[in-house]
């Protein structure tokens, strides 16, 4: 296969806001030993890009510092070392970065075949919130079926994937949104109450809902407005996992002793930072587990918009709006 020399991609001018990015020209990445190179036909937006345009999410080191953590397309060259695909293979990665470019490298063991019957769009839609909804809610948090589970943001990328997720493994979901619409997509997913937290106090509504019992686990974006409240809302041995700081990371006062009281495990990660080999794991375990639901029409991704890659810092302006309901996405060719 004969490959440009060069390649076309979005590039942050500076730190700021959506109107930074722009259409740039580089060469092509080369795949490193256990890499695939990928040509690139769709990326996803996500919450970590706008903080790595805002300067807030630096890239690790050896990583590209082109914005971008989840593609689809077709590899179109193999690193020496690279095993488990084939040139013209249909693919999804979670990608270290560059994912807004139409060449992207990825490691084998962070790439996964398309699910029957999705095209670049929906595949692309995949490896960044199903990585972070299957690391943080089940493999951390631990949630299995027949304990319940309260989703902030339930109709972010993040929430419409835990809903599913949750409710496919037998849990009982509860989601918080912040409109009387998002609420109800919510709940059309397959979550059993949606609690609009611009209208009411989602600890109050969970104890009412729960009749004082309290949910197994708690999955937060929010940060430091939300922590006692998450603290209040757990049943006794619940996980309260801490996936971003949307609102901020310091509280100011907070009582430590339910954690006590209540045997609560709190905890938290992040994605990028992971070695390939963790990363690796939990991909093996969602080729394992989730594929099946996705081949079978389970489960998949909610898109709400797709923008040619060149209209980058217009998708950007509508994360940061969150008017959206599930993902925003980059059409790179076909």
């Amino acid at each position: 296969m004969t490959l440009p020399q060069t390649m076309n991609h979005v590039s942050a001018n500076g730190a700021g806001g959506p109107e930074v990015l722009v259409m740039a020209t580089s060469p092509l990445p080369e795949p490193k030993a256990d890499e695939v190179l990928i040509r690139v036909m769709a990326a996803g937006v996500n919450r970590p890009d706008i903080a790595q345009r805002m300067g807030h999410y630096p890239p690790p080191p050896g990583a590209s510092k082109l914005i971008g953590l989840e593609v689809s397309g077709e590899v179109v060259a193999l690193g020496p070392e690279a095993d488990g695909f084939a040139i013209g293979d249909r693919v999804c990665a979670l990608t270290n970065g560059g994912g807004y470019a139409e060449y992207c490298t990825a490691p084998t063991a962070q790439t996964l075949p398309w699910p029957a019957g999705y095209d670049a769009i929906r595949a692309a839609a995949l490896p960044e919130t199903y990585f972070t909804v299957w690391a943080n809610l089940f493999m951390a948090g631990r949630l299995r079926a027949g304990e319940s589970v309260l989703i902030h943001g339930g109709s972010s990328g993040i929430g419409v994937t835990a809903i599913q997720l949750a409710r496919e493994i037998g849990a009982t979901v509860y989601v918080t949104g912040g409109s009387e619409a998002k609420c109800e997509a919510c709940v059309k997913l397959g979550a059993a109450a949606a609690i609009n937290y611009r209208t009411a106090d989602f600890a109050d509504e969970i104890s009412r809902i729960t009749e004082r019992r309290g949910v197994d686990v708690v999955l937060d974006m929010v940060g430091a407005p939300y922590t006692s409240r998450n603290l209040k809302s757990l049943a006794m041995d619940g996980r309260l996992v801490q996936i971003a700081f949307l609102e901020g990371s310091k509280v100011e006062s907070l009582d430590l002793l339910p954690i006590m009281v209540k045997r609560l495990v709190f905890t938290g990660s992040t994605m990028r930072p992971r070695t390939t080999a963790q990363k690796g794991e939990i991909a093996a375990e969602l080729r394992a587990t989730v594929w099946p639901m996705l081949d079978a029409g389970r489960a998949g991704p909610v898109i709400h918009a797709t923008f040619p890659l060149a209209e980058a810092a217009r998708a950007h302006a509508m994360m940061e709006s969150s008017a959206h309901i599930g993902k925003i996405m980059l059409r790179v060719s076909d």
